[in-house]
């Protein structure tokens, strides 16, 4: 093999081509191109209508009702909106998170911070799982809301959202949870899983860049207060011209994984523990997180006695990560793994790979023994 094989797929997903194909329509003079907004003339019904039911893909997604999807560019403004929208005007100053979110949560929190609120940063097992009891014994009666992450977008671990979010409704507090890994991969159910604000990227579920969705509950009701103005678009929580080819591209890409959520699932489950069975032969290799709590497609491993840098380069033929891609300039081992109490000399010489819907076992097969001679070359040193 002589091309860089791509695992990375938790960074972002290729666009599926049947997900082009729909975006492609909305695009050009003969297409769908018209301003979803223009409702006196056909070019914006017709765009108004491909934005509802882009709106009804997602929602089925989550089981959720249509008016209950907010459009936004992604999952990190949809953490933004969510929890400022929601802090905004709020009477109670108290926030519950956890040391090993995503930066646009953790980011988020340190500035709701400098407005007066007070936050709680939970510290996870070795394991990598948030438990719902620390999160019940961290809330307080001027607690505002708790966010927890559905998957760790570094360790693949999945976190029982739906046992986070009975202790948050028990309390009477607001429960968000940013599921731009896990939606489309892990089963979400809002009808039954007390969820009040749930974050979604497009680009992560083999749509395109730049779309991303916010589902807040109507009922019981979650106030947002907008972070852009102008319009009153998205029922006054997001104004803005609608995107109606990331929109069709993003609901295209959602219908696509509910239908085959479990065969796909299956498959990189199969893929992973081939690529896992790999790596652990490698001596001093540690697999970080829950076994078997884990998305199917993400593992991330830490090799003992390499650098992880160097590692990096010499696999330079893998498309893999130290972290998370929003923090790849930082010289720092990752958060997320010395939040969950891996040594900072191991967790400097830890790699995700993360696999999806065009991965092979060939390509598997290839990436683990690769890993293997390139770390026990450098091990040798």
């Amino acid at each position: 093999m002589n091309k860089v094989l791509y695992l990375d797929y938790a960074a972002t997903t290729p666009v599926d081509p049947r997900v082009a194909h729909r975006m492609s329509g909305c695009l050009l003079v003969e297409g769908n191109f018209g301003n979803p907004a223009s409702r006196s003339h056909a070019y914006g019904w017709r765009a108004e209508e491909a934005v509802e039911e882009g709106r009804a893909q997602v929602a089925a997604l989550l089981n959720a009702d249509p008016r209950e999807i907010v459009w936004t560019s992604g999952a990190t403004e949809s953490d933004n909106l969510a929890l400022k929208g929601v802090a905004a005007g709020a009477s109670r100053r108290h926030i519950v998170t956890s040391r090993i979110e995503h930066k646009a949560i953790l980011d988020t929190c340190h500035h709701l911070a400098t407005q007066g609120f007070e936050i709680t940063w939970l510290t996870p097992g070795r394991d990598g799982l948030i438990e719902p009891d620390a999160v019940a014994a961290a809330l307080r009666p001027d607690t505002l809301i708790v966010s927890i992450m559905h998957v760790n977008n570094e360790t693949g671990v999945i976190n029982d959202i739906a046992a986070i979010g009975a202790v948050c409704r028990a309390a009477g507090v607001l429960f968000h949870t940013d599921a731009a890994q896990s939606a489309g991969k892990v089963p979400i159910d809002v009808r039954t899983m007390p969820i009040d604000l749930i974050s979604m990227s497009a680009h992560k579920m083999y749509g395109p860049k730049g779309m991303g969705a916010l589902f807040v509950r109507r009922e019981p009701p979650v106030r947002v207060a907008p972070l852009i103005h102008g319009g009153g678009h998205e029922r006054g929580m997001r104004s803005g011209t609608l995107a109606t080819h990331q929109i069709v591209g993003m609901g295209e890409a959602c219908a696509i994984l509910k239908r085959g959520m479990p065969a796909e699932n299956a498959r990189i489950l199969a893929l992973r523990e081939r690529l896992l069975g790999h790596l652990l032969q490698v001596p001093g290799t540690v697999l970080h997180g829950h076994r078997t709590q884990r998305l199917p497609g993400i593992i991330n491993v830490g090799f003992a006695g390499v650098d992880g840098e160097t590692l990096l380069m010499a696999l330079d033929d893998l498309a893999v990560s130290t972290g998370s891609a929003c923090a790849s300039a930082s010289v720092d081992p990752s958060h997320v793994l010395t939040g969950m109490g891996v040594p900072r000399d191991l967790a400097h010489a830890s790699i995700r790979f993360s696999l999806g819907r065009y991965s092979t076992e060939a390509e598997v097969d290839h990436a683990g023994r690769r890993v293997a001679d390139v770390v026990g070359r450098l091990q040798a040193r």
